[in-house]
């Protein structure tokens, strides 16, 4: 259907990832976005309405509402629109498909076919981009007992964290979620191969955007106690030929910094070890905004509308479908 122009409604639009959402959308081509007065955005009648005329929702909203918004959508039935879910609402809800389009062969085409899409949290698309191929590779122990540590710009929190931080100037880092049941952990667990919960240890620094995850290993404990250059290998495989996702080399000072990716969609991993001591990081490194958030929306948006041309979808939309 080459030349269509495709209905897109995003109900929430006034928030952190609707905006930038919106943004994203108005600059690309063969899309439409319908628009509701501010009046009516709360007005599930209208909402229901601009639903009628879609032909894809996105989600930009919290749980709750996010819930209420798919029971608008279910009221329309087989004439309902296609929908993408921002929120952790349903990412790990069997009838939906998870939208990490280079988490494993043939994702991307589930994607593309699927009616319902999850878009993933960001601090579990840096974590499942490291674990999940040395876990389908026997590299990684499905039992070993992963910790997860990562930091975020307080553009992560939403927008209560956004305003206590660019009003008051917030804390300059703090962790958080140390009752261990951070509302990523079920999508992390799911869909990183892993069989034990792993320990996953979020922060927060005084700066808009960018996010590092870490996943420190002991090598002599993995199955055949490969080398750090095992896992580099792997991980250059699974991600060979991916325009968003690549491998980079560690740098040798040892330092690596969360804001180098910002404004971009990209997510590079890189693997830090000690050989002598046979230990190793694992790396993520992602602007929360772009690949962690709507930047990964419009990525899943092309791939569900088959816009070949779109932004986070020119490079190989259909990869494996």
């Amino acid at each position: 259907m080459a030349g269509r122009t495709y209905a897109v409604f995003i109900d929430g639009e006034a928030g952190t990832t609707g905006l930038d959402l919106r943004r994203r959308l108005e600059a690309m081509d063969g899309i439409a976005l319908i628009g509701l007065a501010d009046a009516e955005r709360k007005d599930p009648a209208a909402r229901k309405r601009a639903m009628a005329e879609a032909d894809l929702v996105a989600l930009c909203l919290p749980d709750a509402a996010a819930r209420q918004s798919v029971a608008l959508a279910d009221e329309l039935g087989a004439a309902g629109p296609r929908i993408i879910d921002a929120s952790t609402a349903h990412r790990v809800d069997p009838g939906w498909v998870y939208g990490f389009a280079e988490m494993a062969p043939g994702q991307a085409g589930r994607i593309a076919a699927a009616r319902r899409v999850s878009n993933p949290g960001c601090y579990p698309t840096g974590a499942i981009a490291l674990i999940r191929p040395l876990v389908d590779a026997g590299l990684l122990g499905a039992d070993y007992p992963v910790t997860v540590q990562a930091v975020s710009g307080y553009s992560g929190g939403g927008r209560s964290m956004i305003a206590a931080h660019e009003a008051s100037g917030g804390p300059a880092f703090e962790l958080y979620g140390l009752q261990l049941t951070h509302k990523h952990v079920p999508e992390l667990f799911r869909y990183s191969g892993l069989s034990r919960r792993p320990i996953f240890v979020p922060s927060v620094g005084h700066y808009r955007q960018g996010m590092l995850v870490s996943v420190p290993l002991h090598l002599d404990l993995l199955p055949g106690r490969p080398r750090a250059a095992d896992l580099e290998a792997v991980l250059r495989k699974r991600y060979a030929g991916q325009p968003l996702v690549s491998v980079a080399a560690a740098p040798a000072d040892g330092r690596i910094e969360p804001e180098a990716l910002n404004g971009t969609d990209r997510l590079e991993l890189r693997v830090f070890a000690n050989e002598g001591e046979r230990q190793a990081v694992l790396v993520a490194l992602l602007d929360n905004l772009g690949k962690g958030a709507a930047g990964a929306a419009v990525q899943n948006i092309a791939l569900m509308l088959r816009l070949a041309g779109a932004e986070a979808a020119r490079e190989k939309a259909a990869l494996d479908a």
